[in-house]
C-alpha cells in the first residue's frame, strides 16, 4: 500500500511537522547520575537526520527526591539542563523537532540493589499495586511540590528552545497511579470513586506545565489503559468513562493525547474496531498519537525479555490513518534499531525489524 498518508505535514498549534512520524519515548539509561551522557545528543540528532517528524525524548524526571527508579535515567533540572541544551542544538541543526518527556515514576520502583531513592517515595495511597501497600501516601504538601516541579521542568523546556513538551501520564507511573482506582484509594479531593474525580492530579499537572510553557507551545499527554503492574486493567471501561477521564485533562490544556497500546491494531471497546487513539479522538475531538508495535510483528514487552522482532507491514496503519482514526504515529523499537527507518519507509527501501542488541548502545 502507498505510504503517502504518513508523509503529509501536520500542524499542532502553529508547529508544523513534516510528516506523521513521532519517535516514541524510550528509556535508555545512558545518563550517569542523571546527566545526559556524551552520546545522547548524537543519538537524537541521527533520528532527526533520518526523517522523524517529531522526536520525543526518553523519560526525564522532575525535581523530586524519588522521581526516578534508575540512577542512569536522566533528570530535567539542575546540572542536566545545559546538557539538554546540547541535545536541542544538535536536533535543530539537523532540521528536526524535539519535545522532552517529563516524568515521575511514583511507587514503580526499580528492583536493582544498586539504586535506592534519595528521599521518600511519592505515591497517592502508598500502594505499589492494588492491595499491596509499601509506602506512605503523599501529603497535600508533597502533592503541591510535585505539581510545582512539573511546572519548573516545563519552564526549562521553553527556555531551552524545545518545540513541544510531553507529560508521561501512562504505564502505572505516578500520574497514572492517581488515575487508577487500584492505586488511588484516597478519601480526599485527590481521590474519588469516578475516573473524573481521580483525573484531578493529572489535570493540575497539565495546568502547571501549560503555565510553564505558555499558551503557544504544543502540550502532549501520554496515557495508557494498561499498567506495568497489570496489562489487562482499564481506567476507562466504556467510551463514556473515557470521555469523563479525558475532558478535565483537555480542559486543563492538553493539545494532543498520546495513546499507548501494546498493539495499535487492537480495538479498545467492544462493538467498534477503533483503537485507543481512535476513541480518544472521537470523544474529545483533539489530535491523537497512536503507538504500539508499529512496523513490528511482536509487542514491546518481548524486548525486555531479550527478544528480537521481525519487520511487519504498515498497511493496517496506513488504512487507519487514511480514515483519520488518529493523526500521528509513534514508533519505538524500529527507530531504536535503525535511525533511518523513517527515510527508508519514505523511499520504499527495505526495513529491518528490531534486534535486542540495539538496547546495549546509543547507536
Amino acid at each position: 500500500m502507498p505510504v503517502d498518508a504518513l508523509f503529509r505535514p501536520f500542524t499542532i498549534k502553529g508547529l508544523t511537522l513534516p510528516n506523521r512520524f513521532v519517535m516514541a519515548p524510550m528509556t535508555r539509561s545512558f545518563s550517569p547520575d542523571g546527566i545526559p551522557g556524551e552520546g545522547v545528543p548524537g543519538y537524537y540528532r541521527r533520528r532527526a537526520e533520518g526523517g522523524v517528524g517529531l522526536i520525543v525524548t526518553e523519560g526525564t524526571v522532575v525535581d523530586r527526591p524519588a522521581a526516578r527508579n534508575d540512577a542512569a535515567v536522566p533528570v530535567f533540572h539542575g546540572e542536566a539542563i545545559p546538557e539538554w541544551s546540547k541535545v536541542v542544538s544538535e536536533v535543530h541543526a539537523a532540521g528536526g523537532l524535539i519535545a522532552p518527556q517529563i516524568w515521575h515514576v511514583g511507587s514503580a520502583r526499580g528492583t536493582g540493589e544498586q539504586w535506592s531513592p534519595l528521599g521518600r517515595v511519592d505515591s497517592p495511597s502508598g500502594l505499589v499495586a492494588p492491595d499491596k501497600p509499601k509506602y506512605e501516601a503523599m501529603t497535600d504538601e508533597d502533592i503541591a511540590d510535585t505539581i510545582a516541579a512539573f511546572g519548573r521542568s516545563a519552564r526549562h523546556a521553553r527556555e531551552l528552545g524545545f518545540d513541544a513538551i510531553e507529560i508521561h501520564g501512562a504505564h502505572g507511573y505516578l500520574i497514572d497511579q492517581f488515575f487508577w482506582r487500584g492505586t488511588n484509594i484516597r478519601g480526599d479531593s485527590w481521590g474519588g470513586q469516578t475516573i473524573r474525580d481521580r483525573a484531578r492530579f493529572g489535570a493540575e499537572v497539565v495546568k502547571a506545565v501549560r503555565e510553564g510553557i505558555g499558551p503557544d507551545m504544543p502540550l502532549i499527554l501520554r496515557l495508557s489503559q494498561w499498567k506495568s503492574q497489570d496489562y489487562t486493567v482499564k481506567n476507562a471501561r466504556t467510551p463514556d468513562e473515557l470521555e469523563a477521564w479525558l475532558t478535565p485533562l483537555s480542559d486543563a490544556g492538553v493539545d494532543v493525547f498520546h495513546c499507548s497500546q501494546r498493539r495499535f491494531w487492537e480495538p479498545e471497546f467492544d462493538g467498534s474496531d477503533l483503537n485507543f487513539a481512535g476513541w480518544a479522538k472521537k470523544v474529545i475531538g483533539k489530535p491523537t498519537i497512536t503507538v504500539g508495535s508499529v512496523g513490528l510483528n511482536s509487542e514491546f514487552f518481548g524486548a525486555f525479555r531479550g527478544e528480537s522482532s521481525e519487520a511487519a507491514s504498515l498497511d493496517r496503519l496506513v488504512e487507519r490513518l487514511e480514515r483519520e482514526e488518529f493523526d500521528l504515529v509513534a514508533v519505538g523499537r524500529a527507530l531504536l534499531h535503525d535511525p533511518n527507518w523513517v527515510s527508508k519507509v519514505r523511499d520504499s527501501q527495505p526495513v529491518e525489524g528490531y534486534d535486542r542488541a540495539s538496547l546495549m548502545s546509543l547507536t
